[in-house]
């Protein structure tokens, strides 16, 4: 699954990496420059701030409590 995000500070990025860090599953960032892993907090800063970018989740897991948690950050 594909979620279009955007993080406007470093206090975000902490934040979203440590909502990644609850799920075991993987979950990655894939911006304009390349693919990182949302858990680390040096990947989400070298390709988000001020990025419109995509969260990737795999397509078989339970999602419902991720999308809540990722809300402030969608955009359409």
């Amino acid at each position: 699954m594909l979620y279009n995000i955007r993080i406007r500070s470093s206090d975000q990025a902490l934040k979203l990496s440590k909502i990644a860090e609850k799920y075991a599953f993987d979950i990655w960032i894939q911006g304009k420059t390349g693919r990182a892993d949302a858990k680390s907090l040096l990947g989400l800063m070298l390709l988000t701030i001020e990025n419109d970018v995509q969260l990737l989740v795999p397509e078989d897991v339970d999602v419902i409590a991720l999308e809540q948690e990722i809300e402030e950050f969608r955009v359409n």
